[in-house]
């Protein structure tokens, strides 16, 4: 999936595990943010950390994610009609400039979130190709090694209640993408963090939805 997306909107600490590591409560509702399309890339591009990303160190995170294809025009819909809305599944990695998240925007995520190329898609599957979308299994892989492995039985709000909620007051059109949020392992969360490098492989892989597969270059390196 290559195309920029209508909108992507993004649901943050939707896995308890994730919220823990975070040092972040559970919230009562999703908490939810956007990402700007024009950071939507390929399965195989690079993940390019822009020259504004260095002034503070390394910052530049992964997380993978399943995503939601909206396939029509959604407003106010129920949990028990939220599937016939969606027209297909993606895997997507929600990349993120710590920094530029937690203290470069005066509190708001999404600059951090919505550099070029921050948010990879691979090419969606249609909806039937997945009867329960809350059993599926999502690994994300740094040059060879897992570093998150969860399922999305755990999240605290599923994607039928995601697009209930979302969509009520607000019109979700067709085209937009929905990212479910990540489970535990981020790199911001480990001792001490361990942040993507230029150099380094990304895989992110959710059996019967596809596959990532990005290097990560910088800004640099990419207009060489």
């Amino acid at each position: 999936m290559t195309a920029h997306p209508t909108a992507i909107l993004c649901i943050g600490r939707n896995y308890a595990s994730h919220a823990v590591e975070m040092n972040a409560a559970a919230t009562e509702r999703p908490t939810v943010f956007m990402k700007n399309p024009a950071s939507a890339t390929g399965r195989e591009s690079p993940i390019v950390i822009p020259r504004i990303c260095n002034v503070h160190g390394p910052q530049v995170d992964y997380e993978g994610e399943l995503a939601v294809i909206i396939g029509r025009d959604c407003r106010d819909a129920d949990e028990e009609s939220a599937r016939d809305y969606i027209s297909g599944w993606a895997v997507a990695n929600d990349v993120t400039a710590r920094w530029w998240q937690k203290k470069g925007s005066g509190g708001q995520w999404i600059r951090g979130k919505s550099f070029d190329t921050f948010c990879p898609l691979s090419p969606p599957v249609p909806t039937d190709a997945i009867d329960n979308p809350q059993g599926l299994t999502v690994t994300t892989r740094v040059n060879g090694e897992v570093r998150q492995h969860g399922n999305t039985s755990d999240m605290l709000f599923p994607v039928a209640t995601l697009i209930a909620e979302l969509s009520r007051g607000m019109t979700l059109l067709k085209g937009t993408v929905l990212l479910t949020g990540t489970p535990e392992g981020v790199g911001a969360a480990r001792t001490p963090p361990v942040f993507l490098m230029p150099g380094d492989v990304v895989e992110v892989e959710i059996p019967g939805v596809g596959s990532l597969h990005n290097t990560v270059t910088t800004e640099e390196s990419a207009a060489d």
